[in-house]
């Protein structure tokens, strides 16, 4: 794959993603964009290996979310994401691990909406 080639294939999947995450609730759509877009920019320099590895698991979530956010999908199940094999953790470096965690902590704390806080704080 050509140089152009690959820089198309990485904005499209880029666009895709952001598009998917259109479909999610507001406050995981919010995790998910700061997310896709650290970890797009963190990896702006790998090497073609992890370059590969890198797109193939990103467009496997694509997939994965836009299955999980068609209207049927969401009737059936209201579930979003899905469990991560523990074998893939002894392939993980100690930096990729606290990331893990650092992003299972933001996702499982309760929503709170600034500027609604902001507002009800102002009108007392």
């Amino acid at each position: 794959m050509s140089g152009s080639e690959h820089i198309t294939r990485v904005r499209k999947l880029y666009k895709l993603i952001f598009r998917v995450h259109r479909a999610l609730p507001p406050e995981l759509r919010i995790m998910g964009d700061n997310y896709a877009r650290e970890e797009f920019k963190r990896h702006k320099t790998c090497n073609p290996e992890e370059s590969r590895i890198f797109l193939n698991e990103w467009t496997d979530y694509a997939i994965n979310i836009a299955r999980q956010m068609k209207p049927l999908q969401q009737a059936k199940k209201k579930t979003i994401g899905k469990y991560i094999d523990p074998k893939l953790l002894d392939h993980m470096t100690d930096e990729q691990i606290v990331q893990l965690y650092e992003l299972h902590k933001a996702a499982t704390q309760p929503y709170t909406n600034d500027s609604e806080e902001t507002n009800s704080e102002s009108r007392k």
